[in-house]
């Protein structure tokens, strides 16, 4: 690991702000990554009410979350690029403003495709606000704060994919779809003009530097075509559509003429040198590991609480809350210990603690309470903190003060890109498991025909008896497949937690006035 470069934060601007205002600036800067984050999943569960409302198919109603989302990967690496073209406070701002617009146009769009392109814009305009507000915060910070601010950032990552679904349900259920994207204007309204008036003095000198063209259409290309794969993977039969094998076949040359040009480009639009730092490279997979883990958990529980254990959106949303209410409380405890106990130790123990919490999942049943259903997302709840806050700090800590925004974005972007694999493996995987439980639990079930008699005996017809055990079998099947993904879910953050000790013992924390000067 590298020794601390010097700062190049404007003369005083650690001590710009203090007491209330430097908590009101982190308030804003954290609510920005909230609102990013929270509509990468808060559309999931309203595509049936807007494909109904705007006249269209639920596949073509899917296109609102996969627009986000391709806008959103490719705007997250260009962070750096942008930060020194531009001046990290003054493209944060704009992202807010703009993200204010394109959510009012959202939620105002009577037809399919205006809705589609104005997802697109938000997802533009809502990448740069992930890394930017990490960076920001620990700018505005004092060091010795300087996990605080980590901690409330990282507190907002986690809790907001946890949310969407659940404030998505409710406001379909009591409002309507269009309001999933107003709750969005008051943050990006008037966190953006509060932001311009307190970060002023956080602006650094910009750097001119040619646009990279050849590198900003290649990223465009891969970028675009791996999440769409990745989107309608699961609706096509993944490779035995030939959409999908011409995605991924750009997707992949795409990506490796972006590695070469890239590498040997003097001004890249994504700065990938970053990765020479052997501890940001071990982070960022750890990171990327776990987050896959945790979203493919995150995506699976209302899946299966919905569509097996009859739960509302409202009610799974409730079941599901522990999680971030017990990650909340413990976020203070973790920033404390992160400056004190070695980041590794407890990001090993972390997500140690969420892989065990997890194949204690792997026993549920149908006869579960409320209460059941909850207590192990309450206790998983505890072990984010310890996950998330010291890897994030060991991470940024791994890289020069000039490369911080740009590695804040290639972070925000592999975890996001890994959340996105893990939605698709996990509801894949889910689906085919079912069928192939439903099947063999055919050869099995009342092999006596003692089940098939007792109905019978009722004086009940023999087509709703086949129709009631096969409703019986598929449930089981269901169980199965949900007890059977925890399972690969709980190894998964095993490897996870092992890949952190490849990264170097560290030996400074972040400087809160770095960035990418």
């Amino acid at each position: 690991m590298h020794e601390q470069t010097s700062s190049h934060a404007p003369s005083g601007a650690e001590t710009q702000l203090s007491g209330g205002m430097l908590w009101i600036a982190a308030i804003i800067l954290a609510a920005a990554n909230f609102i990013a984050v929270l509509n990468m999943t808060i559309a999931n569960v309203a595509v049936p009410n807007i494909a109904g409302s705007l006249g269209a198919t639920l596949s073509q109603g899917t296109w609102v979350i996969t627009s986000y989302a391709v806008g959103e990967a490719i705007t997250v690496p260009l962070t750096g690029w942008l930060s020194a073209r531009y001046g990290a406070v003054r493209v944060f701002v704009w992202a807010m403003v703009m993200f204010g617009v394109f959510s009012a146009v959202s939620g105002l769009a009577n037809s399919l495709g205006l809705l589609v392109v104005a997802r697109i814009f938000q997802g533009f305009s809502g990448g740069p606000l992930m890394p930017l507000s990490q960076t920001l915060l620990m700018r505005i910070f004092p060091k010795e704060k300087t996990a605080a601010a980590i901690g409330l950032w990282s507190m907002t990552t986690l809790v907001a994919p946890v949310l969407g679904p659940i404030l998505g349900g409710y406001f379909c259920d009591e409002y309507s779809w269009s309001w999933i994207f107003y709750i969005n204007l008051p943050i990006a309204f008037a966190g953006g003009f509060f932001a311009w008036q307190l970060l002023q003095s956080y602006r650094e000198p910009l750097q001119r530097n040619p646009i990279d063209r050849i590198g900003l259409v290649l990223l465009i290309v891969w970028v675009a075509s791996l999440q769409l794969m990745l989107d309608e993977g699961k609706d096509l039969d993944w490779f035995a559509s030939t959409k999908i094998v011409t995605l991924a076949i750009v997707a992949a040359i795409a990506f490796a003429a972006f590695l070469i040009w890239e590498f040997h480009e003097d001004h890249p639009i994504v700065d990938l040198r970053v990765f020479r730092h052997r501890g940001f490279t071990a982070c960022v997979l750890t990171i990327s590991l776990a987050f896959a883990a945790f979203f493919g958990a995150s995506v699976l529980t209302p899946l299966w609480l919905q569509n097996l254990m009859g739960y509302t959106a409202t009610k799974a949303g409730i079941a599901t809350a522990g999680t971030g209410l017990a990650a909340f409380f413990v976020a203070p405890l973790v920033a404390q210990l992160s400056t004190r106990v070695d980041a590794r130790k407890l990001v090993f123990g972390g997500v140690i603690w969420l892989g065990i919490d997890t194949m204690w999942r792997t026993v549920a049943n149908t006869d579960m309470t409320m209460w059941n259903v909850a207590l192990p997302l309450i206790f998983m709840g505890f072990g984010l903190p310890f996950f998330f806050i010291p890897t994030t700090g060991l991470a940024l800590a791994s890289v020069e003060d000039r490369e911080m925004d740009s590695a804040a974005g290639l972070m925000n972007f592999l975890r996001t890109l890994s959340g996105a694999f893990a939605t698709s493996v996990v509801t894949t995987t889910w689906g085919n498991q079912i069928t192939r439980n439903h099947a063999e639990l055919v050869g099995l079930a009342d092999g006596d025909q003692s089940v098939r008699g007792m109905f019978e005996a009722s004086g009940a017809p023999g087509d709703a008896v086949n129709q009631v055990i096969d409703y019986m079998i598929t449930g089981q099947s269901v169980m199965l497949a949900t007890n059977q993904l925890m399972l690969a879910i709980g190894l998964a953050f095993f490897i996870a937690a092992s890949v952190i000790w490849l990264a170097p013992k560290p030996t400074r924390v972040v400087d809160p006035s770095a960035g990418g000067h």
